[in-house]
């Protein structure tokens, strides 16, 4: 017999030799039917894997979280074998799961049309309804290469060759069996078809074999899949939500920013889209202005800074080069972050203790290199600017800095209605540094980060290359998660730099840098902020907060003195002068989505009055337009979110 020890830390008896289905069946038939895999020992297996020793076992169903990754995973098979039954000359590639649904990469003899993604959708149901058993096998190597080499899958055989090399067998996963459909895979999968009730194909692209230009294009389609359809219809209510609200539609519509072939990765900011940026970064300085310095520094440099920093030979591919005309060599580069030019300046004058913590942000504009099919509107660009902090501190005051720019960062998402989650971020493997200094670095920012009691979560190998870093996802209006902010302790620059300050024993001493964004980049973050808004910002954002409408051209004199006072009090206002009815106006400002329209008459003339229309709440009726001054500076002045 086989002991069995559970989460709760009671035993089970079973068969030497028993599936770990048994163990659910033994705890409960109810258990047992809702049951997707297991997790044996750390590793999710098949519900048909053999218990051969003694074993923590865990029975997974639909409400751990690691259960729709293997849902996915099953569903992008059923793509798979759905697509083999419709088009038998396709070639199959891979099909992983993803955060938000799975995809299956195929090489077919045309691109896939919208009435294939139906015919592959309605034959997915087909073969779901067969209840149809995922059956994993372990093939000799050879005869699996054999069998797809026959199959005509030269890609299923270049992968066996690839991934187990050295093995005697390879893993296969059947559904019915080798005729409807079978996948080189290590899975674990479902128990059978009839689990996958809710899913839907949403889209097909084209890719390229390992996701080279060189090699074979292929066709992906993309799909999702949840465990009811109620889950299934809110996600893609959400994506259709998300397509009204993205950045590049809505900038354009609200005449915010452009983009153009000649500037690829760069944005052109309209007047209105200038005044959001300048707003935006007017809010960053004023919540910065008492515990950080804002610098300026140069935007191009030799490569003699990126070599100290080590940025020349970890990260020279992603900068842009600049070819110095005297050298006849490509040994410059504009900045594709700050870090180097504030170490530089810290190191041009003798520091004190006293000093520290010493905080410096900057605003400059930053470039990188980034891949031109990566370019994707605000949110990827090559030209970009972030609220980009340094802080050059003792050693004893890194708890003390990490809570208080921990309570800086929160704040700044709070103030937009956002709430954020935290990771904590270890080595990867690509580093700089010896393990002493990292074991240094992880335990002083682990430490200083459980110091202030906030939940986190371990982010395994995804550390910069100079340190360890606490990493906030951010959650905007659609329940949508971006990674923003960041405080990254590095303890290589100033050993790099040769960075010091005089301590108490008037001796020199090492300092310790943290690296902190809040943003991210202002782009991207305001990218997310259009998203999140759907372009409706609060007042104290919006590039035009209210707009004068004159029902008649009688009213166009009051007009302009209603919005040279709202202007006198610093409010952004404008006037629609143009010769068309009020009602027009009105929706054409509704659709700019302008927080206030002020429509003004005969009436609102003689009562020194604004009739008052909420962009958000309709019609407010007649107030007096001091009054309405009054109350939307103190709008301005809350940061109000609505």
């Amino acid at each position: 017999m086989i002991t069995v020890t559970l989460p709760d830390g009671s035993t089970k008896q079973v068969e030497n030799g028993a599936p770990v289905r048994a163990v659910a069946e033994a705890i409960s038939p109810r258990l047992a039917d809702a049951a997707i895999v297991a997790d044996v020992d750390g590793k999710l297996v098949d519900l048909t894997y053999p218990l051969t020793h003694d074993a923590r076992v865990r029975i997974v169903t639909n409400k751990n979280p690691e259960a729709l990754e293997v849902y996915r995973h099953s569903t992008a098979h059923l793509l798979a074998a759905a697509v083999t039954a419709l088009f038998p000359n396709v070639q199959c590639g891979i099909g992983p799961p993803l955060e938000d649904g799975f995809y299956y990469d195929f090489i077919v003899e045309r691109p896939f049309v919208p009435e294939d993604l139906e015919a592959i959708e309605k034959k997915m149901k087909e073969l779901a309804s067969q209840d149809y058993i995922y059956e994993r096998q372990m093939w000799p190597r050879q005869e699996a290469i054999d069998f797809f080499k026959k199959r005509g899958e030269p890609l299923k055989v270049q992968l066996i060759e690839e991934k187990t090399a050295g093995q005697k067998e390879v893993s296969v996963y059947t559904i019915k069996d080798r005729d409807v459909f079978v996948d080189f895979c290590v899975g674990p999968h479902v128990p059978s078809t009839s689990r996958l009730k809710a899913f839907k194909l949403t889209s097909t692209s084209n890719a390229y074999w390992k996701g080279d230009a060189k090699n074979a294009p292929m066709q992906r389609v993309y799909g999702t899949a949840f465990f009811s359809q109620k889950e299934l219809d809110e996600h893609l209510a959400r994506i259709e939500e998300a397509r009204k609200r993205d950045h590049r539609k809505l900038g354009k519509e609200l005449d915010l920013f452009q983009m153009h072939p000649v500037a690829p990765g760069a944005a052109f900011w309209t007047p209105r889209g200038t005044t959001l940026y300048n707003t935006l970064v007017a809010f960053c300085q004023e919540r910065q202005k008492a515990a950080f310095q804002e610098i300026k520094t140069p935007l191009l440099y030799t490569k003699t800074l990126w070599e100290t920093s080590g940025h020349w030979g970890k990260y020279r591919e992603n900068m842009f080069l600049v070819l110095n005309t005297e050298t006849n060599d490509h040994d410059m580069s504009l900045k594709p972050m700050n870090c180097p030019s504030h170490h530089l300046y810290f190191g041009t004058a003798r520091r004190s203790y006293r000093e520290l913590p010493l905080r410096y942000v900057t605003f400059d504009p930053l470039h990188r290199n980034e891949l031109s099919g990566a370019l994707a509107g605000l949110t990827r660009v090559r030209q970009f600017s972030q609220d980009d902090c340094h802080v050059y501190l003792r050693e004893d005051q890194i708890a003390s800095e990490v809570k208080f720019l921990m309570d800086f960062i929160l704040g700044h998402y709070e103030a937009f209605g956002m709430k954020a989650s935290i990771k904590f971020a270890t080595r990867p493997e690509q580093r700089i540094g010896d393990d002493a200094m990292w074991d240094r670095a992880e335990a002083g920012l682990k430490s200083a980060l459980e110091a202030t009691g906030m939940p986190y979560t371990i982010n395994a190998g995804d550390g910069a290359f100079y340190g360890p870093k606490i990493d906030f996802d951010v959650t905007d209006a659609l329940g949508r998660s971006w990674q923003l902010g960041t405080i990254q302790l590095d303890y290589a620059a100033p050993e790099r730099f040769d960075l010091t300050y005089v301590g108490e024993d008037n001796a020199e001493h090492r300092p310790v840098v943290i690296h902190r964004a809040v943003s991210g980049s202002l782009e991207r973050f305001i990218a997310i902020l259009i998203e999140h808004f759907a372009g409706a910002f609060p007042l104290w954002l919006a590039p035009v907060q209210a707009i004068v409408l004159p029902i008649a051209d009688r009213h166009l004199e009051y007009a302009r003195e209603v919005a040279a006072e709202l202007d006198r009090a610093g409010l952004r206002v404008e006037v629609d002068d143009r010769s068309e009815k009020v009602n027009y106006k009105i929706r054409e400002a509704q659709l700019m989505k302008i927080p206030y329209m002020l429509v003004v008459g005969d009436k609102e003339i003689s009562d020194r009055a604004v009739a008052v229309r909420s962009q958000k709440k309709g019609d407010l009726g007649p107030r007096p337009l001091a009054q309405f001054v009054t109350d939307a500076l103190a709008e301005v002045r809350a940061k109000a979110l609505s």
